[in-house]
């Protein structure tokens, strides 16, 4: 399973429509999710790589090139892309009924860290100054996210919280298939086993 770095390439390309959105005027408006996505669906795709400032974009590259470098580790890059992208796709189409307006990557990043919280639970992340296994700190994210939905603050909680549950899915999906091919990769045959007992402890 080779590993193709494509968490730090979405980072990159994170980067080059950051500086677009410096130096374009309008380009912003253009593909940011809001009602306009009723009728230009790639919106919802296109929101994922936008940011709002400075900030927003360091935060949000730091989490995917850590979170997104160690679940392609787990799980191989292809299905990392699938992952991300239909975290950031689903939660940007939940967040389109939430909230006039949205951007980022928080929605596809939430759906890693979901998936890795239930494939890799004790994995030692560091978060909120101190070392914690993964499935603790993604608890806490959550419930933060969960009562800043009730908290005005402008940003995007419930398209978090879609995030992780799209994660939380697949990550079970995939965990309960990687179980189920290792117990088949551990069958013997019948006859094999018989010939061997034939063999050897006559």
């Amino acid at each position: 399973m080779a590993f193709k770095f494509y968490a730090l390439w979405l980072c990159l390309i994170c980067i080059g429509v950051f500086f677009l959105q410096l130096f374009i005027p309008g380009f912003t408006d253009l593909f940011i999710l809001d009602a306009n996505a009723y009728h230009q669906v790639w919106r919802l795709l296109t929101a994922i790589f936008l940011h709002a400032g400075t900030a927003h974009l360091i935060a949000n590259l730091f989490a995917l090139a850590l979170f997104g470098s160690l679940l392609e580790g787990v799980v191989g890059g292809k299905r990392f892309l699938i992952i991300f992208f239909v975290s950031g796709i689903l939660a940007n189409f939940i967040a389109l009924y939430a909230y006039p307006s949205s951007l980022g990557a928080s929605g596809a990043i939430f759906g890693v860290i979901g998936t890795l919280a239930v494939m890799r639970p004790f994995l030692v992340v560091w978060a909120f100054g101190l070392p914690m296994p993964l499935i603790v700190a993604a608890a806490i994210w959550v419930i933060g996210d969960a009562i800043g939905v009730f908290v005005p603050s402008g940003i995007g909680h419930i398209a978090h919280l879609s995030g992780v549950i799209v994660g939380i899915i697949f990550g079970f999906l995939w965990k309960k298939k990687g179980t189920r091919t290792r117990r088949q990769s551990l069958h013997l045959d019948d006859g094999l086993m018989r010939s061997w007992e034939n063999h050897y402890l006559r």
